[in-house]
C-alpha cells in the first residue's frame, strides 16, 4: 500500500527499482538500449516489392486453410501422421527412461563429484543445440525417415526433463531425506523412500508436457527430413497444395489441444 503525504517531511512510499537503483545509470543503460534497438531494426534489409508479392501467396494460403482438403491426400496424411505419433511416443517413453538416472546423478544433494560432472555435461550438451539441428545431423548419420525423427526427440527429451528434474531433486525438503538416512538406509533406498515421493508428480507433470512438445517438434523436424507429419505439411507446401497443408495444420492444433486437455486432467488428478 502506498501511504499518502499528509505533513511536513512525510513522503510517498515508492517501490524501490529491482536492477538498477541509480536513477541516472538506469536511464543510461534503458536510453541506450532503445538506441541500439533502433539502430538495429534500421540494418533490416526489407525487399518491400517482395513482400507484396509475399501476400498474394498468403492469401492464397489463407484461402486454403479455410477450405482444407481432407480426402485427396488422406492417405499422406494419416501416414504421417501415424508417423509423428510413434515418433512422439517412443521419443517420450525412451528419452523419460534415460533422463531419470541422467537426472538423479545431476543432483549435486545426493551425486559424487565425478558422476554430477559427467551428467552435467550430458545435459550441457542435449541443451546447447535446437531439435532442428539434432536432426539435420540424424539424418546424414542414418539417413531420411522416421528414424532420426525418433532420436532427435529422443535426445531433446533427455536435456529437458534431466534438468528440471535435477532442480526439483536439489529442492526437496531434506528433512525428509535426513529421517531416511537417519535408518541407516542404502543410497537407493534414499532415492526410493525420501526423493521419489516428493519429485514423482513433478516428474509426470513434465512428462505430459514433454509429450505435447515432441508431438509439435515431430512437425518441425520432418522440413528436414526427419519424417512424420512434417515432411508431408513441407511436400504440401513445395507443392503449392495449400487446401491439404491447412488440413494438416488443423489436424496438428486438434491434436495438441486434445493432447493439452488429457495432460491436464492427469496432471490434476496426479497432483
Amino acid at each position: 500500500m502506498t501511504p499518502a503525504a499528509s505533513g511536513p517531511g512525510r513522503r510517498t512510499w515508492r517501490r524501490p527499482p529491482v536492477l538498477i537503483p541509480d536513477r541516472r545509470w538506469r536511464i543510461a543503460i534503458y536510453g541506450g538500449a532503445l538506441i541500439y534497438l533502433v539502430a538495429a531494426l534500421a540494418t533490416v534489409d526489407v525487399d518491400w516489392m517482395r513482400v507484396m508479392e509475399g501476400m498474394d501467396r498468403a492469401s492464397r494460403f489463407i484461402q486454403g486453410f479455410l477450405v482444407p482438403d481432407f480426402t485427396t491426400r488422406a492417405g499422406d496424411i494419416w501416414k504421417g501422421f501415424e508417423e509423428s505419433l510413434t515418433m512422439t511416443v517412443c521419443a517420450t517413453i525412451v528419452g523419460i527412461l534415460l533422463s531419470v538416472p541422467v537426472g538423479i546423478g545431476a543432483a549435486r544433494n545426493i551425486a559424487p563429484m565425478p558422476v554430477y560432472a559427467v551428467c552435467r555435461a550430458i545435459i550441457a550438451v542435449s541443451r546447447a543445440f535446437q531439435e532442428i539441428v539434432i536432426a539435420i545431423l540424424f539424418v546424414a548419420m542414418f539417413g531420411f525417415g522416421p528414424f532420426a525423427g525418433f532420436l532427435t526427440l529422443s535426445f531433446a527429451t533427455i536435456g529437458f526433463l534431466a534438468k528440471l528434474l535435477a532442480e526439483d531433486i536439489e529442492d526437496i525438503d531434506e528433512a525428509q531425506a535426513e529421517a531416511i538416512r537417519a535408518t541407516g538406509a542404502s543410497w537407493w533406498q534414499l532415492v526410493n523412500y525420501g526423493i521419489q515421493p516428493q519429485v514423482m508428480p513433478r516428474l509426470i507433470g513434465l512428462s505430459l508436457y514433454r509429450f505435447d512438445i515432441n508431438f509439435r517438434e515431430s512437425a518441425v523436424i520432418g522440413i528436414v527430413g526427419a519424417g512424420g507429419i512434417g515432411a508431408t505439411l513441407n511436400t504440401s507446401m513445395q507443392r503449392y497444395d495449400y487446401d491439404t497443408a491447412g488440413a494438416i495444420l488443423i489436424l496438428i492444433i486438434l491434436f495438441v489441444m486434445l493432447a493439452e486437455y488429457g495432460s491436464s486432467y492427469i496432471r490434476k488428478r496426479v497432483q
